[in-house]
């Protein structure tokens, strides 16, 4: 079962009803027990960096989701917000992140080579795969919806997954062993996103040793 985080910042039913869509076992929860028994994490996002965290922090999920990631080492996606809040930092805020990721977030009004191009970045670009990893399996140059003001810039490169270009190339995608995160929405993204979406559930079976463990039943 794949639990999506209800934080109240995110779009939890999109995200659910995509992953029915492919025959996922899902369910939206903000309670630790289930969270600790899930299969794997998704962390939604929309909004600010320091409203996300503080409800994180009052719904009592910090610690438990500290626990799955870091020491249960649970596979996690965050979707936009919750990828940003995978950092240590943001320039939206003065909290600190989840920090499971070298990296931090920045504004992309602070980008020079930004300066003519509106933000937020709002819309549809193409992404390009910087490493190899079964997240991006056939989707090379596909097409993922965006609506960002900030993006993340990772302290080593091999935590880049995937780019897009706004004026100059920032990550679409980070990820290091059990945590992934994407600067789109793949619930948002149609065809892409629903082979993305496909694509995680098979990562996490290989992670977990299984070959259907998310399946419907």
């Amino acid at each position: 079962m794949i639990a999506i985080v209800d934080y109240g910042m995110g779009n939890v039913g999109s995200i659910l009803n995509m992953l029915k869509k492919i025959g996922a076992q899902a369910t939206i929860t903000a309670d630790p027990e289930q969270l600790s028994c899930s299969s794997a994490i998704i962390l939604p996002g929309v909004g600010t960096f320091d409203a996300g965290m503080e409800r994180l922090e009052r719904l009592g999920l910090r610690a438990v989701l500290d626990h799955q990631v870091l020491v249960v080492k649970k596979p996690i996606l965050g979707i936009c917000l919750g990828m940003q809040l995978l950092t240590r930092r943001s320039d939206e805020g003065q909290r600190s992140g989840l920090g499971w990721i070298d990296a931090e977030t920045l504004g992309l009004r602070a980008r020079q080579e930004i300066a003519s191009l509106k933000v937020p970045h709002m819309g549809w670009n193409q992404i390009l795969a910087a490493t190899t990893h079964s997240l991006f399996d056939g989707l090379d140059a596909a097409r993922f919806y965006f609506v960002h003001s900030y993006y993340v810039q990772c302290q080593r490169s091999t935590d880049v997954l995937a780019t897009a270009d706004y004026g100059g190339a920032f990550a679409a995608s980070i990820g290091r062993d059990n945590i992934l995160g994407t600067q789109f929405h793949p619930e948002k993204s149609h065809k892409f996103g629903m082979t993305l979406m496909r694509n995680f559930v098979g990562w996490v079976n290989h992670v977990q040793g299984t070959s259907d463990s998310l399946s419907a039943a």
